[in-house]
């Protein structure tokens, strides 16, 4: 996890990463008024109160045409998603203002310039957190609503993108989804032939160079764990590599997805039996508590009864328990319905 964050703040500190996220995957009009020649990172360190310093946070400012704006780019890859993701997103955006006014960015008088922040999450489970602070608010009344804080944060969730609509795209974070969602080595081998074409500029060494230790120390590890992984120094001779194994690797790489497969499976009916256990004991009580009524109600118990009671499901046990304390005999409690 910690390899995994590392490289991909390494891949969003270049502003082709960020230039592609904003305009392929912010569908506002606001995107089209910026200037993305002006893109400069600013630092991201900041100290809260208590002392804990933040420094994983990725923040971007470009122009627009009303001045500066900020871009507040938090990535979040942990295994399980943050219901209060807005209240660290209201508290970080409030340090950065904080800070810019201190730093004495802003001249006195002056408006704070807009902020606009983005989470971008690759976890399993789809995000369903809310993305306005004043959504986990409890609701006010009697005027107490105007004081209730209001901010929201764009989330990008990888796991809502299909490759099919990635495919088509000339985006530098779309191939970047595209490689975490690869199922063999040869969709891999399809996108990084796409970024070898879009990356031979000079300028552009520096994201070739991340992208490769990205794949090399994050991706391929997790695709095929326990293989010894080639040094290799660029994207070209990634693909080499990956071309002269694909072969090999795709056996071992479809081996991994069996054995998860066989892994989750287990996992799966562990849980089925779990819960079929659960709702077999409920079902066993009932009956145990309507036997009990019967044989007050009734006495003795013959045979066909217990033989009743064992079939039944969960709704003819109801029934039947709604009818002891009326019925005049058993044959009217089992009597079946017209």
């Amino acid at each position: 996890m910690a390899a995994h964050d590392a490289s991909y703040k390494r891949l969003f500190s270049h502003p082709e990463m960020v230039r592609d996220l904003l305009q392929g995957f912010v569908r506002e009009p606001w995107v089209q008024q910026l200037d993305f020649s002006t893109l400069e990172k600013v630092s991201g360190s900041y100290v809260t109160d208590d002392l804990r310093e933040r420094e994983d946070d990725i923040i971007w400012r470009l122009r627009h045409q009303e001045g500066w704006m900020y871009i507040y780019l938090l990535l979040e890859f942990q295994s399980t998603v943050d219901p209060y993701m807005a209240v660290r997103v209201l508290t970080y955006v409030g340090l950065l203002y904080q800070d810019l006014i201190k730093a004495r960015y802003i001249a006195p008088n002056q408006k704070l310039p807009p902020v606009f922040p983005l989470v971008l999450y690759n976890g399993g489970p789809r995000w369903r957190a809310a993305t306005e602070v004043g959504d986990l608010i409890t609701p006010l009344e009697g005027g107490l609503e105007r004081y209730r804080p209001s901010l929201r944060y764009l989330l990008v969730d990888e796991g809502d993108y299909q490759d099919e609509a990635l495919a088509p795209l000339k985006n530098l974070v779309a191939s970047l989804f595209r490689l975490e969602n690869s199922r063999t080595p040869e969709d891999l081998l399809q996108v990084l032939r796409n970024l070898l074409q879009w990356l031979q500029s000079p300028a552009q060494k520096g994201l070739e160079r991340d992208f490769t230790l990205w794949l090399k120390r994050v991706l391929l590890p997790a695709r095929l764990p326990g293989v010894e992984i080639p040094s290799v120094a660029s994207l070209e001779e990634m693909n080499s590599m990956l071309a002269e194994r694909v072969v090999e690797w795709t056996q071992q790489w479809k081996q991994q997805g069996i054995q998860e497969g066989i892994k989750e499976g287990i996992q799966q009916g562990i849980q089925e039996g779990i819960q079929q256990g659960i709702q077999e004991g409920i079902q066993q009580g009932e009956v145990q508590v309507l036997r009990r009524l019967l044989a007050r109600r009734f006495g003795s118990l013959p045979e066909w009864v217990e033989a009743r009671l064992q079939a039944a499901d969960t709704a003819a046990l109801e029934e039947w328990a709604e009818r002891v304390l009326e019925a005049a005999t058993l044959d009217e409690v089992f009597q079946e319905k017209p």
